[in-house]
């Protein structure tokens, strides 16, 4: 190929749309938030000081510490939506050999399905989608069981959103919406990175020379599928399709107003311990350690003398008390403040409830999508195979938490009320779960028996009066 043809294949391998171009930096900052460490530091978050140097600027990064709320609240939800398997039913597929290779090893990297579709749903809660591709190497073997043999079989693989730099929608006659050109980045260094563009005709393989700025090579390579096997996972979907909204969005905003002011904490804790002194050019300091020398001109006016510049460190405690209000702040956006013990102590039991109501409703929302993208994903796997998907993939899609001070109150109390035996056994049963004690089985067995024959409640009690 001429120079200037791979000069614009180059152009054409780098460009992006505009959603890309518009809510990469967006991105770039969500994945920092949640990852921390050297990546958050090395994005430089922290406000710079009017006239800071560089060197001063960098040493500011390295003694700040990030207190990471982004990725405990991931890592929460996480715990809710994984704390049960999916349930997966595959009807036709049911026994089938690569189903369950592919549930052992989804990615071909030794990730079971259900650890990959948790990291799925870990990226999509950050940047608000992923993408997910269903691939099959290429191969001479004529059956299945040449396939089988030769092990090829369908696999996974996930792309971030800051990976996918275009991506076109197509409506169809019957009035929905397919993907019909999708561009992403598969590898990258230093030096080349290989991009490969999908449409349902072709699949180009770009790779560029990132120094030089030009193609290196191009592969142009037969859509034998005629569709493209990609498949967008939201956690919450937004009015624009193919773009997810984030569930940390303005909780990195947050986050980054504590990492802030957790520097200014830093600064003021050693002006306070590490006062400036202050002395004309002609003194002479020795070191700046307790004790140091301090020799001064013999004709030095005494007004001139060296003197301690005092710090006023009374400002820090109104710093800790922004910081405390900012956290309380995340806790209410990620409907989290009833499961962080220090802030439950100071909620009422209906407050705890509706938070946990709230909780549960996002939750059941981000299990819904996730069901939805995993179901796609077996309806692609399933043309590979030559038949059509008519399974069932099922998420836990109820959360609900109790708060148990609140359900032993109201037990308590109805046990002091009801004058009735057997409902009186039936709420010390009650009792004995709520604190994780669990009454002897026959004894259980017995009290259920007995209350499948008593009268409604309402009955028992107006007989009773």
């Amino acid at each position: 190929m001429s120079e200037q043809t791979l000069s614009q294949a180059y152009t054409n391998a780098v460009s992006a749309n505009y959603l890309y171009t518009r809510h990469k930096d967006t991105w770039q900052f969500l994945l920092d938030s949640w990852t921390g460490g050297d990546d958050y530091r090395q994005g430089q978050y922290l406000q710079r000081y009017n006239l800071e140097s560089d060197k001063e600027y960098q040493l500011r990064l390295k003694n700040t510490p990030l207190d990471n709320q982004c990725r405990s609240l991931i890592s929460l939800y996480m715990s809710f939506l994984f704390r049960e398997d999916a349930e997966r039913e595959f009807g036709s597929l049911q026994n089938d050999v690569t189903v369950e290779d592919m549930l052992e090893d989804a990615d071909l990297d030794g990730r079971s399905m259900n650890a990959f579709m948790k990291d799925v749903a870990t990226f999509a809660s950050v940047l608000g989608h992923c993408w997910v591709c269903v691939a099959k190497p290429k191969t001479t073997a004529v059956t299945r069981a040449d396939e089988q043999a030769l092990g090829v079989r369908p696999y996974l693989s996930l792309h971030s959103p800051l990976t996918v730099t275009d991506w076109t929608w197509e409506q169809q006659p019957n009035g929905g919406y397919q993907l019909s050109y999708i561009k992403l980045v598969e590898e990258i260094n230093d030096t080349f990175s290989k991009v490969v563009e999908w449409t349902a005709e072709t699949i180009t393989t770009t790779t560029i020379n990132v120094t030089k700025k030009v193609a290196h090579e191009v592969i142009v390579d037969i859509n034998e599928l005629g569709r493209l096997p990609f498949v967008c996972v939201y956690a919450e979907r937004s009015l624009v399709r193919g773009l997810g909204n984030s569930l940390i969005t303005d909780i990195a905003e947050q986050q980054r107003m504590i990492y802030n002011e957790l520097a200014e904490v830093y600064d003021s804790i050693r002006l306070d311990t590490h006062p400036s002194l202050v002395a004309t050019s002609e003194t002479n300091v020795q070191g700046a350690s307790a004790g140091q020398v301090i020799t001064m001109p013999e004709n030095l006016d005494s007004n001139l003398k060296p003197y301690v510049l005092q710090f006023n460190g009374g400002q820090i405690d109104k710093i800790y008390a922004s910081i405390s209000a900012r956290k309380q702040m995340i806790d209410t956006m990620g409907n989290v403040g009833a499961v962080r013990s220090t802030q439950s102590n100071n909620m009422s039991g209906i407050a705890i409830e509706t938070e946990f109501q709230l909780l549960n409703a996002r939750l059941s929302s981000i299990a819904d999508n996730l069901e939805l993208g995993e179901e796609q994903i077996w309806q692609e796997v399933a043309t590979y195979l030559n038949t059509t998907w008519d399974g069932e993939i099922d998420y836990p899609s109820n959360f609900a938490l109790k708060n148990a001070d609140n359900q032993l109150q109201q037990l308590t109390t109805a046990l002091s009320a009801v004058q009735n035996t057997e409902y009186k056994t039936w709420i010390e049963a009650e009792i004995m779960k709520t604190i994780d004690v669990e009454s002897p089985e026959h004894e259980l067995v017995e009290t259920q028996a007995e209350l499948q024959a008593l009268p409604p409640a309402e009955e028992t009690l107006d007989e009773e009066q």
